[in-house]
């Protein structure tokens, strides 16, 4: 028989540290093509993860390699984030860049988080 050991979870709350914006994008008014920041959806604390290793063939596949991992606290049914959101990052390194979600789905080690993956946006 195999001994006990405890092994801590791989994110806890004080490791969201950085605040994430959601948003969506619509139409402009008027002839001129292009889209414009909608309405403010949902904003949280955040650990913000460069791509892991097995989601880089995921971005080589997408052509962008600046994806992040973003881990946020489950926000039950006050918002579902999609791949039709985009979101902002409130860090100095992240300045001025708008990403895209690509997947959300639930941490399967601690389902009070969910792990979202979003690229770069063409611009």
């Amino acid at each position: 028989m195999q001994p006990f050991e405890y092994k801590p979870p791989r994110v806890g709350t004080g490791d969201l540290r950085t605040l994430v914006t959601f948003f969506e994008y619509a139409p402009n008014e008027g002839p001129l093509p292009g889209e414009s920041e909608k309405r403010t959806l949902f904003v949280a604390w955040a650990k913000i993860d460069r791509v892991w290793l097995k989601d880089l063939e995921l971005a080589k596949a997408n052509g962008t390699l600046s994806d992040v991992t973003i881990t946020i606290r489950d926000p039950q049914s006050d918002y579902r984030p999609t791949n039709l959101h985009y979101l902002e990052i409130d860090d100095p390194d992240y300045k001025d860049r708008v990403y895209n979600i690509k997947t959300a789905q639930p941490n399967l080690q601690n389902r009070q988080f969910i792990d979202i993956v979003a690229g770069d946006q063409e611009q």
